[in-house]
């Protein structure tokens, strides 16, 4: 694995995104052409309320993290947290939070 070089990830990477944003592009366009809207009242509010949500739990988490740094490493003497460990966990949280919000507003019915 250290024999492998970062340029042939980069360039896998971005194709992968060419594919997928393609992949996302080609689905609207077939939606909208049968007749579906892509946006109306009921998922324009499930997204605002999902967002709200996400919102609330990601800084709920980066607040947890402060507290981490501050008192584990300062009091606990617990290890140090690496910020790009922190910023991919942010990431995380909060896209996997956003998922499973509209999941779960889009599947309770009446908001």
């Amino acid at each position: 694995m250290t024999n492998f070089v970062w340029p042939t990830i980069l360039i896998i990477n971005a194709v992968l995104v060419l594919l997928v944003g393609l992949f996302v592009l080609w689905k609207l366009h077939k939606d909208k052409k049968s007749g579906y809207p892509t946006k109306d009242e009921r998922t324009i509010k499930i997204s605002g309320r999902a967002a709200i949500g996400t919102y609330w739990i990601s800084l709920a988490f980066m607040v947890s993290l402060a507290m981490f740094k501050i008192f584990g490493t300062e009091f606990l003497a617990l290890p140090e947290l690496d910020a790009g460990w922190a910023i991919i966990a942010i990431m995380l949280v909060s896209g996997i939070s956003n998922a499973l919000l509209n999941w779960y507003y889009s599947r309770k019915g009446d908001l």
